[in-house]
């Protein structure tokens, strides 16, 4: 299986060793190999807020940088890896900018079946919310999230606070690896469920042929279909996904 992890650092230091020791703990684990990714090394350009990548599709983008090249990885990959330093209590503008160039996938969801988890590095506090900021948006890519980890990195690193970042790299790996190995398809949280429900809504009622997000979801079934992927709901999810549907209906048309 291939895992691979993209660094939002422009240093390998800190979160870059981090890293690589999840990486080096998950081949203990299995047949794992894996691939490292300095987004430092690589040309990505600054959003345009153009909207063409949502209207038109990603192909219509007048950026040309490695964004393709970068996404191919991710696709290739069983499971992707986000890192990055804390940097004023958020992710470093390195990793936001990677972030940002993936914004279509945010209206259509690819990664299914794909196991996500995020590493934070910091100095004294706030990584636990930059965590749960990029498990949130491996969610909204589609994949399997587990959740991530924060390991405090302040210098110097004492021979006790290492311990405690080893155990805490220890069990983050266990956790990534059993979700791995499942390539599973769970069952969406209500708020997945709903957020589906919103999206298909607002594309199915605002918008039309000449739209890509419309024709993603066209071709997809994702008009007719309960969730993103086959899934079986129970009566309760049922019910509320028809629920969720007359709100973002309603919504909407409020527009």
């Amino acid at each position: 299986m291939k895992v691979t992890a993209f660094i939002g650092s422009a240093r390998k230091h800190h979160t870059y060793k981090a890293t690589e020791k999840l990486l080096q703990k998950l081949q203990s684990l299995g047949n794992i190999e894996y691939e490292i990714v300095m987004l430092s090394d690589c040309n990505l350009e600054i959003c345009k807020s153009c909207l063409l990548c949502f209207d038109k599709g990603e192909e219509c983008c007048p950026l040309k940088d490695d964004r393709d090249k970068l996404i191919k990885k991710m696709i290739d990959s069983d499971g992707v890896i986000f890192a990055s330093p804390n940097y004023t209590f958020q992710v470093s503008a390195l990793m936001k900018l990677f972030l940002d160039r993936l914004a279509f996938f945010f209206h259509r969801p690819f990664f299914f079946g794909k196991t996500f988890t995020s590493i934070i590095t910091q100095g004294f506090g706030g990584g636990e919310d930059i965590v749960e900021y990029l498990d949130s948006m491996g969610s909204a890519l589609g994949f399997n999230v587990v959740k991530g980890s924060c390991v405090t990195t302040v210098e110097p690193v004492t021979e006790k606070r290492q311990k405690k970042n080893d155990k805490i790299i220890d069990k983050h790996s266990k956790r990534f690896y059993s979700k791995l190995i499942k390539k599973e398809y769970p069952n969406p949280s209500l708020f997945m469920l709903m957020m589906f429900r919103i999206a298909r809504s607002r594309i199915k009622i605002l918008q039309n042929e000449t739209f890509r997000d419309y024709n993603y979801y066209m071709e997809n079934g994702w008009f007719e279909s309960d969730y993103f992927y086959p899934v079986r709901l129970n009566l309760f999810k049922k019910l509320i996904g028809k629920f969720f549907d007359l709100i973002a209906t309603q919504m909407a048309k409020s527009y």
